[in-house]
């Protein structure tokens, strides 16, 4: 016998297939992406770059790895230098390139920090001026189809304020912006 289907059930059952072909589609492309391999990235060093009367700036060195055959660009890199838990320093760095097909790409992030900011977190932490802190880093990378791509980073180390002596000598390897005149090097202190 011939049985007589509404058109209401024709739909009803319509929307059920196409709900179950979605649902489908959606975990294939769910595991071939997961599946698939994704651009890594490490910081490898957080150095202090320079430091003058107004700001330390800290150089963080990071290796991005692309596993895909072509460039991929990088958007923007986020970045927050904590020290004792509080956010010392935010910002972002538009545009910083690409990333080589099939390669590592090396790129230098720069963190301007108050000198003032810092001073009083040193005084906080202790009499050798070493400030313990956490850089963590955002870099957003464009993935075709997939849209903007966040890989988080972080890094925990120490560095230390100049002193009168690091100052008179020179800085000890970093770049050292002297004040022009003696009265002017008492604001650091």
């Amino acid at each position: 016998m011939y049985k007589a289907f509404s058109y209401r059930d024709y739909t009803k059952r319509r929307k059920k297939n196409m709900a179950q072909f979605l649902d489908k589609a959606k975990h294939f492309v769910t595991d071939k992406i997961t599946q698939r391999k994704k651009p890594e990235a490490t910081i490898t060093n957080v150095d202090v770059k320079t430091f003058n009367m107004n700001s330390v700036t800290l150089l963080a060195k990071v290796s991005i790895t692309n596993p895909f055959s072509v460039p991929i660009p990088i958007g923007e890199v986020d970045y927050t230098l904590k020290s004792l838990d509080k956010a010392i320093a935010t910002g972002k760095m538009p545009d910083p390139g690409s990333i080589k097909a099939n390669g590592i790409t090396l790129l230098e992030v720069l963190v301007k920090v108050p000198y003032n900011i810092l001073k009083s977190v040193a005084k906080d932490v202790g009499s050798d001026w070493d400030i313990d802190y956490e850089l963590l880093l955002g870099i957003i990378i464009d993935l075709p189809i997939f849209g903007d791509i966040t890989i988080p980073l972080s890094h925990k180390g120490e560095f230390k304020l100049p002193t009168i002596t690091d100052i008179l000598k020179g800085g000890g390897g970093s770049k050292l912006e002297m004040p022009k005149n003696l009265s002017a090097l008492k604001s650091w202190f």
